[in-house]
C-alpha cells in the first residue's frame, strides 16, 4: 500500500519533472506496482516454494517494484531518455544520468522478470509445500 500512495503522490508532482512525461510514467509505475504487491501479498500464502527460494522471490519483488518507481522518477527528475524512446523524445541527461538510469531499469527488468518466474513456478498446481 506504501508504493501504491508513493505514486499517488508522485501524480501531484508530475508538472515539476524536467520530463514530465516521464514524471506520468513514475507515476503510473508507482500506482500499478503498488497494486501488484497488494495482489502478490494476497496470494502470498500460497506461493510453494523452498524458504531461501521464497525469500528470494519477495526481496526481488520489492525490488523490482520499488526500484522501478524509483529509477523512473529520476528519469523524470533527471530528463534522461535512456531505454525510453517515447516518453524521453526530445530529452536528454548528462551522460552519468543516463548511464545510472540505464543500469536502473536494466536491474529492475531482469530482478522483476526473475521474481515473476519464481512467484509463478510456486503458484503451479502441483507445487510442493
Amino acid at each position: 500500500m506504501c508504493l501504491f500512495l508513493i505514486g499517488l503522490l508522485t501524480g501531484l508532482a508530475e508538472q515539476h519533472f524536467a520530463n514530465m512525461r516521464m514524471g506520468l510514467a513514475a507515476h503510473l509505475e508507482g500506482v500499478m506496482n503498488g497494486t501488484f504487491l497488494i495482489a502478490l501479498g494476497a496470494v502470498w500464502t500460497e506461493v510453494r516454494l523452498l524458504p531461501r527460494m521464497k525469500a528470494i522471490a519477495y526481496w526481488t519483488a520489492l525490488y523490482g517494484t520499488y526500484g522501478n518507481w524509483l529509477v523512473t522518477t529520476l528519469a523524470a527528475a533527471f530528463g534522461t531518455a535512456a531505454l525510453s524512446p517515447i516518453t524521453g523524445a526530445g530529452h536528454r541527461g548528462q551522460s552519468w544520468q543516463e548511464g545510472l538510469v540505464t543500469v536502473g531499469f536494466i536491474t529492475v527488468g531482469i530482478t522483476i522478470t526473475g521474481s515473476s518466474v519464481l512467484i509463478l513456478w510456486g503458484l503451479r498446481a502441483k507445487a510442493r509445500p
